[in-house]
Protein backbone atom coordinates (compact mmCIF):
# COMPACT_ATOMS: atom_id res chain seq x y z
CA UNK A 1 0.00 0.00 0.00
CA UNK A 2 1.21 3.56 -0.65
CA UNK A 3 1.89 5.82 2.33
CA UNK A 4 1.31 9.47 3.23
CA UNK A 5 3.30 11.10 6.04
CA UNK A 6 1.51 14.08 7.58
CA UNK A 7 3.86 16.39 9.47
CA UNK A 8 1.92 18.55 11.90
CA UNK A 9 -0.97 16.09 12.09
CA UNK A 10 -3.85 17.39 14.17
CA UNK A 11 -7.58 16.90 14.66
CA UNK A 12 -8.66 19.27 11.89
CA UNK A 13 -6.93 19.52 8.51
CA UNK A 14 -4.37 16.81 9.22
CA UNK A 15 -7.07 14.33 10.16
CA UNK A 16 -9.15 15.28 7.12
CA UNK A 17 -6.17 14.75 4.80
CA UNK A 18 -5.51 11.41 6.50
CA UNK A 19 -9.09 10.37 5.84
CA UNK A 20 -8.96 11.53 2.22
CA UNK A 21 -5.86 9.47 1.50
CA UNK A 22 -6.81 6.61 3.79
CA UNK A 23 -10.10 6.05 1.99
CA UNK A 24 -8.05 5.69 -1.20
CA UNK A 25 -6.03 2.87 0.33
CA UNK A 26 -3.09 4.76 1.79
CA UNK A 27 -1.31 3.95 5.02
CA UNK A 28 -1.06 7.09 7.15
CA UNK A 29 1.90 8.22 9.27
CA UNK A 30 0.97 10.91 11.78
CA UNK A 31 3.86 13.13 12.89
CA UNK A 32 3.61 15.82 15.57
CA UNK A 33 4.93 16.52 19.06
CA UNK A 34 2.29 14.93 21.28
CA UNK A 35 2.32 11.12 21.26
CA UNK A 36 -0.96 10.73 23.15
CA UNK A 37 -2.86 12.99 20.75
CA UNK A 38 -1.35 11.24 17.74
CA UNK A 39 -2.33 7.84 19.10
CA UNK A 40 -5.87 9.10 19.63
CA UNK A 41 -6.00 10.19 15.99
CA UNK A 42 -4.52 6.88 14.83
CA UNK A 43 -7.14 5.03 16.85
CA UNK A 44 -9.91 7.14 15.35
CA UNK A 45 -8.67 6.34 11.86
CA UNK A 46 -8.27 2.65 12.66
CA UNK A 47 -11.90 2.54 13.77
CA UNK A 48 -12.79 3.77 10.28
CA UNK A 49 -10.71 1.03 8.66
CA UNK A 50 -7.69 3.23 7.86
CA UNK A 51 -4.19 1.98 8.64
CA UNK A 52 -2.43 4.69 10.66
CA UNK A 53 0.45 4.97 13.13
CA UNK A 54 1.94 7.69 15.33
CA UNK A 55 5.53 8.89 14.98
CA UNK A 56 6.11 11.66 17.57
CA UNK A 57 8.61 14.37 16.62
CA UNK A 58 9.03 18.13 16.95
CA UNK A 59 9.77 19.86 13.63
CA UNK A 60 12.25 22.08 15.48
CA UNK A 61 14.27 18.95 16.29
CA UNK A 62 15.69 18.09 12.87
CA UNK A 63 17.18 14.80 14.04
CA UNK A 64 13.89 13.62 15.55
CA UNK A 65 11.90 14.72 12.49
CA UNK A 66 14.26 12.93 10.13
CA UNK A 67 14.13 9.80 12.28
CA UNK A 68 10.33 9.86 12.37
CA UNK A 69 10.24 9.87 8.58
CA UNK A 70 12.84 7.10 8.41
CA UNK A 71 10.76 5.08 10.87
CA UNK A 72 7.70 5.72 8.70
CA UNK A 73 9.51 4.37 5.65
CA UNK A 74 10.70 1.33 7.60
CA UNK A 75 7.22 0.62 8.97
CA UNK A 76 5.25 1.09 5.75
CA UNK A 77 7.87 0.41 3.07
CA UNK A 78 8.41 4.01 1.97
CA UNK A 79 6.86 7.47 1.87
CA UNK A 80 4.91 8.22 -1.30
CA UNK A 81 3.40 11.54 -0.19
CA UNK A 82 4.74 14.08 2.31
CA UNK A 83 2.35 16.73 3.61
CA UNK A 84 3.88 19.46 5.78
CA UNK A 85 1.53 21.68 7.78
CA UNK A 86 2.62 22.21 11.39
CA UNK A 87 1.04 25.14 13.21
CA UNK A 88 3.56 27.34 14.98
CA UNK A 89 1.67 30.57 15.45
CA UNK A 90 0.67 29.81 19.03
CA UNK A 91 4.33 30.10 20.04
CA UNK A 92 4.90 33.29 18.08
CA UNK A 93 4.21 36.88 19.05
CA UNK A 94 2.67 38.50 15.96
CA UNK A 95 4.31 41.71 14.71
CA UNK A 96 3.53 44.35 12.09
CA UNK A 97 6.14 45.04 9.40
CA UNK A 98 7.55 48.19 11.00
CA UNK A 99 7.69 46.60 14.44
CA UNK A 100 9.34 43.38 13.27
CA UNK A 101 12.85 42.55 14.42
CA UNK A 102 14.92 39.64 13.08
CA UNK A 103 14.18 37.59 16.21
CA UNK A 104 10.45 37.94 15.52
CA UNK A 105 10.84 36.06 12.26
CA UNK A 106 13.43 33.51 13.37
CA UNK A 107 11.09 31.06 15.14
CA UNK A 108 8.71 30.96 12.19
CA UNK A 109 11.60 30.45 9.77
CA UNK A 110 12.79 27.52 11.90
CA UNK A 111 9.27 26.13 12.09
CA UNK A 112 8.04 26.68 8.57
CA UNK A 113 10.97 26.82 6.15
CA UNK A 114 13.76 24.93 7.90
CA UNK A 115 11.47 22.17 9.13
CA UNK A 116 10.07 21.72 5.64
CA UNK A 117 13.57 21.50 4.17
CA UNK A 118 14.59 18.89 6.75
CA UNK A 119 11.48 16.81 6.09
CA UNK A 120 12.03 17.00 2.35
CA UNK A 121 15.64 15.89 2.61
CA UNK A 122 14.48 12.84 4.56
CA UNK A 123 12.14 11.57 1.83
CA UNK A 124 13.15 13.11 -1.51
CA UNK A 125 16.15 10.90 -2.36
CA UNK A 126 14.00 7.75 -2.34
CA UNK A 127 11.30 9.51 -4.38
CA UNK A 128 13.81 10.60 -6.99
CA UNK A 129 15.21 7.11 -7.18
CA UNK A 130 11.71 5.70 -7.66
CA UNK A 131 10.77 8.43 -10.14
CA UNK A 132 7.53 9.06 -8.23
CA UNK A 133 6.27 10.94 -5.19
CA UNK A 134 4.50 14.04 -3.98
CA UNK A 135 5.61 16.83 -1.62
CA UNK A 136 2.87 19.17 -0.36
CA UNK A 137 3.45 22.19 1.89
CA UNK A 138 0.75 24.27 3.56
CA UNK A 139 0.70 27.91 4.65
CA UNK A 140 -1.90 30.57 5.17
CA UNK A 141 -2.72 32.78 2.21
CA UNK A 142 -0.65 35.55 3.81
CA UNK A 143 2.28 33.89 2.08
CA UNK A 144 0.77 35.18 -1.18
CA UNK A 145 -1.02 38.35 -0.02
CA UNK A 146 0.48 39.40 3.33
CA UNK A 147 -1.47 40.88 6.22
CA UNK A 148 0.21 43.62 8.31
CA UNK A 149 -0.95 42.21 11.65
CA UNK A 150 1.05 39.00 11.17
CA UNK A 151 4.00 40.26 9.15
CA UNK A 152 6.62 38.02 10.77
CA UNK A 153 4.59 34.85 10.19
CA UNK A 154 3.79 35.88 6.61
CA UNK A 155 7.48 36.53 5.88
CA UNK A 156 8.46 32.98 6.83
CA UNK A 157 5.47 31.52 4.98
CA UNK A 158 6.46 33.48 1.88
CA UNK A 159 9.98 32.09 2.16
CA UNK A 160 8.56 28.56 2.27
CA UNK A 161 6.30 29.30 -0.69
CA UNK A 162 9.25 30.59 -2.72
CA UNK A 163 11.31 27.51 -1.91
CA UNK A 164 8.48 25.09 -2.76
CA UNK A 165 7.72 26.69 -6.10
CA UNK A 166 11.42 26.63 -6.90
CA UNK A 167 11.56 22.96 -5.88
CA UNK A 168 8.64 22.28 -8.21
CA UNK A 169 10.67 23.76 -11.06
CA UNK A 170 13.73 21.72 -10.18
CA UNK A 171 11.75 18.46 -10.03
CA UNK A 172 10.00 19.00 -13.36
CA UNK A 173 10.30 15.85 -15.42
CA UNK A 174 11.48 13.63 -12.56
CA UNK A 175 8.06 12.18 -11.66
CA UNK A 176 8.12 13.91 -8.28
CA UNK A 177 5.57 16.66 -7.64
CA UNK A 178 6.13 19.56 -5.23
CA UNK A 179 3.34 22.04 -4.57
CA UNK A 180 2.34 24.81 -2.18
CA UNK A 181 -1.17 25.07 -0.71
CA UNK A 182 -2.20 28.52 0.55
CA UNK A 183 -5.35 28.44 2.65
CA UNK A 184 -7.35 31.66 2.47
CA UNK A 185 -10.02 30.69 5.02
CA UNK A 186 -10.29 29.95 8.71
CA UNK A 187 -10.42 26.21 9.31
CA UNK A 188 -13.30 24.92 11.40
CA UNK A 189 -14.13 28.10 13.32
CA UNK A 190 -13.67 31.78 12.35
CA UNK A 191 -10.35 33.26 13.46
CA UNK A 192 -11.70 36.76 12.82
CA UNK A 193 -15.41 37.70 12.80
CA UNK A 194 -16.69 37.75 9.26
CA UNK A 195 -13.67 35.96 7.77
CA UNK A 196 -14.59 33.06 5.45
CA UNK A 197 -14.57 29.66 7.14
CA UNK A 198 -14.34 26.17 5.67
CA UNK A 199 -14.50 22.76 7.28
CA UNK A 200 -11.39 20.55 6.96
CA UNK A 201 -13.31 18.07 4.82
CA UNK A 202 -13.93 20.83 2.26
CA UNK A 203 -10.21 21.55 1.97
CA UNK A 204 -8.60 18.11 2.04
CA UNK A 205 -9.69 17.00 -1.47
CA UNK A 206 -7.38 19.70 -2.87
CA UNK A 207 -4.43 17.71 -1.54
CA UNK A 208 -5.61 14.61 -3.34
CA UNK A 209 -6.06 16.57 -6.57
CA UNK A 210 -2.48 17.89 -6.44
CA UNK A 211 -1.25 14.33 -6.00
CA UNK A 212 -3.35 12.86 -8.78
CA UNK A 213 -4.84 15.15 -11.45
CA UNK A 214 -2.96 18.44 -10.93
CA UNK A 215 0.64 17.25 -10.84
CA UNK A 216 1.80 20.06 -13.11
CA UNK A 217 0.51 22.68 -10.66
CA UNK A 218 3.03 24.38 -8.36
CA UNK A 219 0.47 26.16 -6.20
CA UNK A 220 -3.14 25.99 -5.15
CA UNK A 221 -4.87 28.80 -3.24
CA UNK A 222 -7.93 27.53 -1.42
CA UNK A 223 -10.68 30.16 -1.16
CA UNK A 224 -14.45 30.16 -0.91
Amino acid sequence: MPTIAIVGAGPQLGLAIARTYGTHGYDVALIARNRAKLEDLAGELAAEGISAAAFPADVLDRTALTQALKDTAARFGGVDVLEYSPVGGLQTVMTTPAATEPADVQHEMEFQLYGAIAATRAVLPAMREAGAGTLLFTTGAGSVDPVPQIANVNAAAAALRNWVINLHKELDGTGVQAAHVAINVSIGTPAVPGFPTAQPEEISPAYWDLHTTKRDQAELVFSL
